[in-house]
């Protein structure tokens, strides 16, 4: 059961997830002189090496979610992956369960997200659950050769996600996966011109807050860049995407921040893809480029503190994913940092503690615009951009993307 604050309690907050998420809260509960526990699945996960206050445990076994929120002040999550039975079960219990599973069910389940935008009359593509092969064909004569197939569970990073070329590929892919025992959505490829993402944080009373509307960048079906704000966005486009973020918060009943991830159409259209109730890898460059970053915000949000300032600090802040090489290098990752200190030292570096693979996530580096610069302008944006990604691919590879060598 969670406890009430007191004059001498220090705030507790549990966190289901081991992960950079877990590790990057545990950063701002520090400032906050607050207190973040974990439940984590393995005594080298990220939180696991740098927070004093870990239960090990699996997020499926509802023994282990009452041993991680007992005492605390209030349960959250550093992923969504979490039965929504057992977190119903616990707030029956009496445990402030944020953001509560009657909101965090259309983050886990995209069926259901379709179905609840749709009442709320949210732009959405078209779609339609699959239960057998053959329900793909209707969809793929309203939509041909526009479909995406999705898991309505677990899918995240481009995992999950298919994009099938053809009528014969998608019946391939929706048999496989049927029955492997996936449950199979349908959706209208949608035409844009490019992602973005608009965060927000809903205290448990109802005050919201939005951040500045950012650009993100795909590559692989995961996030590799996020330009923030959105260069070339127009203010109405802006206003539009974050009052839809907040009103979405508010209908929901989130509690905490949420990530709405979006598609802007050639026309100027906003269609919603997917909602991340948690920390998000779009918001990772508020850590220094916002007044509040979003870790601290989430905190504030899920204890029912008052929100933060979310305005941006400079007119652009680029945040560049170190994504683990196809062959670690043989320089190691602490001489790599060097290097980078030494080569850019504006360069803010947030590593999470992670075993290097392909692809893998294992840090961001975020570059702070200079304050007269103008996001506007394709040079600002582009040469910030380049410096950003030069960094990053540095630390993942340890080689310059500009040929540039200490020794020549």
């Amino acid at each position: 059961m969670s406890v009430p604050f007191s004059a001498r309690s220090r705030p507790v907050v549990a966190m289901v997830g081991g992960g950079q998420l877990a590790r990057m809260t545990h950063q701002a509960a520090i400032a906050l002189g607050q207190s973040l526990r974990v439940l984590a699945a393995a005594e080298d996960e990220p939180a696991v090496q740098v927070c004093p206050d870990v239960v090990l445990g699996d997020h499926d076994q509802l023994d282990d979610l009452r041993r991680v929120s007992t005492g605390a002040h209030a349960l959250t999550f550093d992923h969504e992956g979490v039965p929504t039975e057992h977190l119903l079960a616990l707030q029956a219990e009496g445990v402030v369960v944020n953001p509560p599973p009657q909101a965090l069910v259309y983050a886990q389940d995209k069926l259901a997200m379709r179905h609840r935008l749709t009442e709320l009359g949210a732009p959405v593509p078209g779609f339609a659950e699959i239960a057998v092969a053959d329900d793909l064909r209707a969809f793929w004569d309203r939509y041909p050769g526009a479909v995406v197939l999705k898991a309505v569970r677990g899918g995240y990073d481009g995992r999950g996600v298919w994009m099938p070329d053809s009528l014969d590929e998608a019946l391939e892919v929706a048999r496989e996966q049927l029955a492997a025992g996936a449950q199979l959505l349908a959706e209208q490829r949608v035409e844009m011109v490019r992602e973005l993402s608009a965060m927000v944080a809903r205290s448990q009373y109802g005050q919201g807050a939005a951040w500045p509307v950012v650009q993100t960048v795909q590559v692989g079906g995961q996030c590799a860049v996020v330009l923030a704000p959105a260069p070339q966005l127009p203010d109405r486009t802006a206003a539009a995407a974050e009052s839809l973020a907040l009103r979405l918060a508010d209908e929901l009943g989130v509690v905490g921040v949420m990530a709405v991830e979006l598609f802007e159409t050639p026309s100027g259209e906003l269609i919603v893809n997917e909602l991340a109730m948690r920390p998000h890898n779009s918001g990772h460059w508020t850590m220094d480029g916002a007044v509040t970053g979003q870790f601290e915000q989430h905190l504030r949000a899920v204890l029912d503190y008052p929100l933060g300032d979310t305005s941006a600090r400079a007119p652009l802040t680029v945040m560049a994913n170190v994504l683990g090489a196809a062959e670690s290098p043989s320089m190691s990752m602490d001489e790599r940092l060097h290097h980078l200190m030494a080569r850019m030292p504006d360069a803010r570096v947030h590593m999470y503690g992670k075993g290097e693979r392909p692809d893998r996530k294992i840090g961001h580096v975020n570059l702070v615009g200079a304050p007269d610069g103008d996001r506007d302008d394709p040079q600002y944006a582009a040469r910030l951009r380049e410096r950003a990604e030069r960094a990053a691919h540095w630390l993942a590879t340890a080689e310059w993307t500009d040929g540039w060598s200490v020794h020549g």
